[in-house]
Order: C-alpha cells, then sequence, then structure tokens
C-alpha cells in the first residue's frame, strides 16, 4: 500500500500546478443549481482528453465518466459541481465575475478533486474492475443526486465514496466518522392568514405579523422543552414575508425555514408535531395557520467498512493524529445521503482552513486553502484502487 502511495504523490505532484488554475476558473465562474453547462462541458472535455468514457447531461447537467473493466464490480466517486446565490466578499484576483453568485461551499474543488483522481486513474489499467466518477448537478438544492439516480448512475456500483470541504479543520487534517455523519433536513413553510386592518386599531384585527412572532418563538421554546434534548432539532427561519405598508396590520404573513434533525425515528414525528404547535398557537389568537413540510434529505450513513478502508488509507499521506475521528455528525444536510440509500458508502471531511483560519460555508468570506486539493486527490486515488481489490501498477 505504501509503495501505491508514493506514485499516487508523484502523480498529484505532477497534475497538480494545472487542477489549480482549473479550480480558479471554476470560482471565477460559478454556476448555480441545475445550470451548471459550462462548468459540466468543461469537465467533460477534460476527462475525454484523459481517455475516460464520458456522458453528458446526465441528471440534467450531470457528467458521468467511466474507465476500466466493464465485466467487473464498479467503484464510484461522487463529486458535486453546483454554486450559491451568495454575494462574494473575498477579495480574490479570482473571484466570482458573477455578481450574487459564488463559490461558497467548496464545490469547485470537490469538482477539481474529481478531475484530479480521475488523471491519476488514468494512469491504471484496471483490468478487474470499473471506475464510475460521478459529476453531480444541484446539490445545493438537494435535487441532483436523485435527477442522476433516475437515470440508473449507481448501477453496478459496490462502493461509493465521496468528499465535503471542512473549515472546522486546518489544511493537512481530515474528519471520518462510521455511522450517521449528517442531519435529516426539511424545508418549512408556513403561512399565517389573519384579517387586516387600520394600524391605528389593532384590536379590530388579527395581526398575523404578531403571531408569526409567537410562532417562531413558540417553536424554539416547545424544542427546549417538549423534546429529548439527547435528540437534538434544530428549527431556523431565513425569510419573513408578509405586509404592504407601514401603517396597515399585515392580513398575511409566510415564514420559510428549515428543520434537522439526526433521529429518524423522531425527524418522522415532526410535521405532525410541528403541525400541532402552530396550529395551536394560531387558533388561540383567532388565526389560521397552513403548514407545508417539504423534506428535503435523509442522513448520510457511512459505511463502516468504507469509512475503515479511508482511513487506513490516508495514514499513508498523513499521519494518525491528523485523521480526526469525528464525535457527532453535523445538523448540515447532504443530498449524498440518497445515493447511500442503494448502495453502500462513506464521505470524509476534508479541512480547508489556512493559517488564518476560514470563513465559514455559505459565507461570502468562504476562502479555502488550495493546499487541501493535494490531499483530497492522493486519498482519494488510494482509496479507489485499493477498493477495487487489484494491485496494478499506475
Amino acid at each position: 500500500m505504501k509503495d501505491l502511495g508514493r506514485k499516487i504523490e508523484g502523480l498529484v505532484e505532477e497534475i497538480l500546478p494545472d487542477l489549480i488554475l482549473f479550480r480558479r476558473h471554476l470560482h471565477a465562474h460559478p454556476e448555480l443549481s441545475g445550470q451548471e453547462y459550462q462548468t459540466a462541458a468543461l469537465v467533460a472535455g477534460e476527462l475525454r482528453s484523459l481517455g475516460w468514457e464520458v456522458k453528458e447531461a446526465v441528471g440534467k447537467t450531470g457528467v458521468v465518466a467511466e474507465m476500466g473493466n466493464k465485466r467487473g464490480p464498479v467503484v464510484g466517486l461522487r463529486v458535486d459541481m453546483d454554486a450559491l446565490p451568495i454575494e462574494e466578499r473575498t477579495g480574490l484576483d479570482y473571484s466570482s465575475s458573477t455578481q450574487g453568485l459564488m463559490h461558497a461551499c467548496g464545490h469547485d474543488l470537490h469538482t477539481c478533486i474529481g478531475l484530479g483522481v480521475a488523471k491519476v486513474l488514468s494512469k491504471n489499467k484496471f483490468t478487474n474492475s470499473r471506475i464510475r466518477i460521478i459529476f453531480q448537478p444541484a446539490e445545493e438544492i438537494a435535487q441532483g443526486a436523485n435527477w442522476m439516480r433516475a437515470e440508473k448512475v449507481l448501477e453496478g456500483i459496490e462502493a461509493l465514496f465521496g468528499v465535503h470541504v471542512y473549515p472546522d479543520l486546518p489544511v493537512g487534517k481530515i474528519g471520518i466518522r462510521s455511522g450517521t455523519f449528517t442531519a435529516a433536513a426539511a424545508e418549512l413553510e408556513i403561512d399565517i392568514i389573519g384579517i387586516g386592518g387600520h394600524g391605528a386599531r389593532p384590536h379590530e384585527c388579527i395581526d398575523s405579523i404578531w403571531i408569526a412572532a409567537k410562532v417562531i418563538s413558540g417553536l424554539q421554546e416547545a424544542i427546549s422543552r417538549r423534546l429529548d434534548a439527547l435528540k437534538p432539532v434544530v428549527i431556523s427561519f431565513g425569510k419573513i414575508s408578509g405586509g404592504n405598508a407601514f401603517n396597515v396590520i399585515a392580513e398575511r404573513v409566510k415564514l420559510l425555514g428549515t428543520v434537522r434533525c439526526l433521529d429518524t425515528n423522531l425527524y418522522e414525528k415532526l410535521p405532525t408535531w410541528i403541525e400541532k404547535i402552530v396550529q395551536n398557537i394560531a387558533s388561540n389568537y383567532g388565526a389560521q395557520a397552513n403548514i407545508n413540510f417539504k423534506s428535503i434529505a435523509p442522513p448520510v450513513c457511512n459505511d463502516p467498512e468504507l469509512t475503515n478502508l479511508l482511513s487506513n488509507c490516508a495514514k499513508n499521506f498523513i499521519d494518525e493524529k491528523n485523521i480526526v475521528y469525528l464525535e457527532n455528525p453535523s445538523l448540515g444536510a447532504e443530498d449524498f445521503a440518497f445515493f447511500l440509500q442503494d448502495v453502500p458508502g462513506t464521505m470524509f471531511r476534508l479541512g480547508v482552513a489556512g493559517d488564518k483560519g476560514c470563513a465559514p460555508l455559505h459565507s461570502g468570506y468562504f476562502s479555502l486553502d488550495e493546499r487541501s486539493l493535494e490531499l483530497g486527490i492522493k486519498i482519494l486515488s488510494q482509496t479507489i484502487v485499493m477498493s477495487t481489490k487489484t494491485t496494478q501498477e499506475i
């Protein structure tokens, strides 16, 4: 395994400068979920130049690349490509050239990790297995995985690997965890319907804005007093809209938020639980409420055997002290979870914080340390080769 690791290190050293330039180009030209046309075209062109068999427009704007024995078992790697509707504030020379769009979640780096693995593995002649790299669109809206599943991208895959950047860890460290890795997530929409009227005479109205405030605080209070604190639930509202004038009591208010939960049994009960609480609050003040609980993604559940394999492969490139065994799962969500409903797999966290740290994901100031690219490629290349149970020369 160590000989293989040294060969991978040599190959990564050769390809790294070009990949960094490619990543900076992607960062400067972000594309939203389902609109990754230029990103996909560039990725497909690079893959074809390496000799991979490439399919484009898989799951709308996804790209799938394959190489190796068509009759052998398939090992897969999934990376995502989409950006976010966030204004970039990093001041980088290669900042987003599109106002209001930014790679604020590291998917540009993920894409280049996938390309780096493709470059390394293209040097290998697989005889007993087949490698499939899935460049997925629309992770940020949690739809891309299902778009691609519908086109049978997982057919034949026996093991699937994934990676996500992690600003809480410095470059040179990774985070791994068996079992539950991320939370189940849902989108929550609540409409509060009251009776509008003059701002000077609230007693003649049913004030939907005031009641919406009661709903927001009431849900938070109910979480702390009516749910088990050892089974965390997070409800966060990101948008409130309602009203038309400063002196008119609003008839209707809409709340948009997200629900996160680690316990799948509790998660299944949350729609009914939230419905009862909101309806009780609204009815107490004479209003009506419409609640829409839309599930986004199930939890990512990492396969213990594949997680252990990835950890062992990582030790060829970093000391064991730099492998962080994550004590707790994340309350973030990942549509990689949908893939793991069909095949065993594992995802790990890649440390990307530089010497001055790193702003959080989904921040306009998020700026990862590009040195992390090298380690991501090395670990995944070695893991994929070892998971094929072959030791062909690279």
